[in-house]
């Protein structure tokens, strides 16, 4: 007689409770929202990007991973995240358009097409043209014959490209507005000679398949000056400013010194 290995199995009682603690410990987490800019490489401000800080309550000072974070949410969860980040940047719509700016908000492709079935981020999104999409790139992306059914959604983003699955087999998936290059990239690419020539030479490529490629995690002057004479469009990270809080967003410079 031939024993079946069966591979999975079903979770113990303790592995459950582990689960069932782990599930409310992230439900029970608060969140806020700050921004940080993104300034073309003629100096002048291009976007802000919204981002989402997490606490919990056991411990409101100590900042938890965003990703994590909204990695244990379900989909309507999700999709009530977004309708919240939305309703904020509703707030500010007049500056938005006053100085014609952008707003990037982070979504995963399951939620941006849950989207599809949810008609009241659908009516926020037709009332908020400058409002950008920013596709993470640690999930699937979904194909552009469902994104096509949602026109309002506009010109869509790329996050972190080269990290994860955001990688050149998602260039060809869709076709982005801009495409945000990860900073474990940039920095890989700045630690030799060949890799800093690689640099331009990757952005001109990238830049067939989008309009603009945006560089993340730019720390320091060296490495601005470095963006500046590459093909990027844009760029972000601390070497502007920190993220900052939405009461702050009127204060923020429209160009660098």
């Amino acid at each position: 007689m031939v024993m079946k290995n069966f591979s999975h199995r079903l979770p113990s009682s303790i592995e459950l409770e582990q689960q069932q603690e782990t599930r409310l410990f992230w439900q029970q987490c608060q969140r806020f929202y700050t921004f940080q800019p993104i300034y073309q490489v003629s100096g002048h401000l291009l976007a802000i990007e919204l981002l989402t800080a997490v606490t919990h309550p056991s411990a409101p000072e100590k900042r938890l991973s965003p990703e994590i974070y909204f990695d244990a949410l379900e989909i309507s969860q999700r999709l009530d995240v977004v309708q919240e980040q939305l309703e904020l940047l509703m707030q500010w719509s007049a500056l938005f358009n006053q100085r014609q700016l952008v707003a990037s908000v982070n979504i995963d492709g399951p939620t941006l097409l849950a989207i599809q079935q949810h008609p009241q981020i659908r009516s926020l999104i037709t009332q908020l043209p400058w409002v950008r999409f920013e596709l993470t790139e640690h999930h699937v992306l979904p194909q552009e014959e469902m994104i096509a059914q949602m026109p309002e959604l506009g010109p869509l983003w790329l996050d972190d490209f080269g990290s994860g699955m955001a990688n050149f087999s998602a260039l060809t998936e869709l076709r982005y507005d801009y495409i945000k290059l990860s900073r474990e990239l940039f920095m890989l690419l700045r630690s030799t000679d060949e890799g800093r020539s690689l640099f331009s030479m990757l952005l001109a490529l990238i830049n067939r398949y989008c309009n603009g490629v945006i560089v993340e995690g730019v720390e320091t002057e060296e490495e601005w000056q470095q963006v500046r004479s590459s093909p990027a469009m844009a760029a972000q990270g601390y070497f502007f400013s920190r993220p900052v809080p939405f009461s702050e967003l009127e204060n923020m410079a429209l160009a660098l010194p």
